[in-house]
């Protein structure tokens, strides 16, 4: 579509991209067969065609209203839109900058702001977050039904292998999934163990900036992203193969971080490579020889979860599924994985309405054939499901590790 960016955007290097973006639109309404929000609410202002048409309007100028921050807050970026688009619309990009100027031109509330700047202090940091996931569960029976639902119970610790190998890859191991669920790294270092991989966890490495990113910081978000290609580089240069990524929402993020510090000239260079380097583990399971890996026997029929990060936005829709079923594991049927589970970051925490009814629809699809148990590749999916799912939710490298 035809577009004249106004010269307070076109002046500035960040909204670059933005021209492109909206030009590559030929408002077909493709993305609204597959869009959560648009499906659940029926507004075209809450798909991703209605939304181009409001970010359109705003850098071309025109008014910016609470209003337009409203309807690109109930946005997932789960990026499905990007995934039936055939004009290649990097939508995930354009709503990430919209949320920038919409952030500015309509400032939120006091309390508002306090509570994204409480996240934005937490769930990044291990260190913060661990003692206040302990002292959850501690008081998890007095504590309301809603906040229960998103918090994990405890879970006794896999064995963590020690053995030395010549093939070596990287572990960054985050903010959230290393206290909330330690069993999933346990699990792919175990994995990778029996097929000869050794797996260095960078320690010093943090949250890779997702939170910051999507709570619209994104000079916070690039510092941790530096900080991470700080620690990782002189690792890729000394032979590590790869980042393993055990959680597609971190991984999604480090594969965007060649996109995030294109401008910079000291880590754009860097960045590319490191987001080269971040792998999904299915993708390194597929080129191995996957014979002296066995299924757990208490595995029962199992309904694979596929998050928006992994199939959407890393491009690998029904790998694990497919994986887990040359390994011999019984799936089951589902419907509508291509939609969202509600989780998508803090969206569950800021949007719970939305989130909750996009939960309940997803695990209605999960559980048509009766499941054992459910297996998704995202940590955030992981609690959101497991809060209110009849049947045990664990990340699918689980079914591959030793008791």
């Amino acid at each position: 579509m035809k577009t004249i960016i106004a010269k307070e955007f076109a002046q500035q290097p960040q909204f670059a991209p933005v021209k492109d973006i909206l030009q590559a639109c030929v408002h077909c309404g493709f993305c609204t067969a597959t869009c959560p929000t648009y499906l659940m609410l029926g507004d075209e202002r809450d798909s991703p065609r209605g939304r181009i048409y409001m970010m359109k309007a705003m850098f071309e100028g025109e008014a910016v209203t609470h209003e337009t921050r409203d309807h690109l807050d109930r946005c997932l970026t789960c990026r499905s839109c990007e995934t039936t688009c055939p004009s290649g619309v990097e939508y995930g990009h354009l709503v990430d900058l919209g949320r920038v100027v919409v952030e500015q031109k309509v400032p939120r509330s006091k309390a508002q702001r306090l509570v994204r700047w409480s996240l934005r202090q937490v769930l990044p940091y291990r260190a913060r977050f661990g003692p206040l996931l302990k002292l959850g569960q501690t008081f998890r029976p007095l504590l309301p039904i809603v906040l229960k639902q998103h918090l994990p119970k405890p879970v006794k610790r896999l064995t963590q292998p020690h053995a030395s190998h010549e093939r070596v890859m990287l572990s960054l191991p985050g903010c959230a999934q290393a206290r909330a669920a330690p069993n999933t790294d346990i699990a792919a270092a175990q994995v990778l163990n029996k097929l000869g991989i050794q797996l260095n966890v960078l320690h010093q490495t943090g949250c890779c900036g997702a939170v910051d990113h999507h709570l619209n910081a994104h000079a916070a978000a690039l510092i941790k992203a530096r900080h991470n290609i700080d620690l990782v580089w002189p690792e890729l240069q000394a032979g590590a193969e790869a980042i393993v990524v055990t959680a597609s929402g971190c991984g999604a993020t480090l594969q965007d971080y060649g996109h995030m510090l294109r401008d910079d000239p000291d880590y754009a260079a860097k960045a590319q490579q490191v987001s080269a380097a971040a792998k999904d583990i299915v993708e390194i399971l597929e080129k191995e020889d996957l014979s002296s890996i066995k299924i757990s026997k208490n595995a029962g029929k199992v309904a694979v979860h596929c998050p928006c990060t992994q199939q959407h936005a890393m491009q690998l829709p029904s790998r694990v599924k497919h994986l887990l079923q040359q390994l011999g594991v019984d799936t089951a049927s589902t419907k509508n994985d291509h939609l969202c589970c509600g989780s998508a970051g803090t969206y569950a925490l800021l949007q719970p309405e939305l989130s909750h009814q996009l939960r309940t629809n997803k695990l209605h699809d999960l559980t048509l054939d009766q499941p054992d148990q459910i297996v998704t590749a995202n940590i955030g999916c992981q609690l959101h499901l497991g809060g209110s799912a009849s049947v045990p939710v664990k990340h699918w490298l689980e079914l591959l590790a030793e008791d």
